[in-house]
């Protein structure tokens, strides 16, 4: 049986909310459409508001990937970051992710797999669609397999 697509980005979302709520940070739900933000930040010390875009996907015990688009390479606002949920039944994980770095690396790794044969030999074709993963299984040039692993559970990057 699969599982609906809105159901895993939902839970993903409350996953995100919960771990900041439980850590004293004023966090809610962005209105449905919002742009670029599922949830909303507002530090209670004054500070600056952050947005958070939440990408899910179902830990299936294989290389971890969330697909993205080509409008991903462009955002790079100081104030939003990307929680990507790897969703367990035993232990999920969060990787929170400045928005710079992701564009970053979604623009070198889609521009890498382009250059990359395909499976036949293949020239790629272009393609809205990207995808943003710890470990690629082509080389990307600046960006070393578990570039990720700094960002796992990393919450000081929101709240300080």
């Amino acid at each position: 049986m699969s599982t609906d697509k809105n159901l895993i980005g939902a839970a993903g979302e409350h996953l995100v909310l919960s771990r900041l709520l439980e850590q004293g940070v004023l966090a809610s739900q962005a209105p449905r459409g919002t742009r670029k933000a599922d949830i909303l930040v507002n530090p209670l010390d004054g500070g600056r508001p952050i947005l958070i875009q939440v990408k899910a996907t179902i830990d299936k015990g294989a290389r971890l990937k969330w697909h993205m688009k080509e409008k991903h390479e462009g955002i790079i606002e100081k104030d939003l970051y990307y929680c990507f949920v790897a969703l367990s039944k035993e232990n999920s994980s969060v990787y929170i992710v400045p928005a710079k770095q992701v564009a970053k690396v979604v623009q070198a790794s889609y521009q890498a797999w382009l250059t990359k044969p395909g499976a036949k030999g293949q020239a790629h074709n272009e393609s809205e669609m990207r995808w943003i993963s710890s470990e690629y299984p082509f080389d990307v040039p600046g960006i070393k397999n578990g570039w990720m692993d700094k960002f796992l559970e990393n919450w000081d990057l929101l709240i300080n």
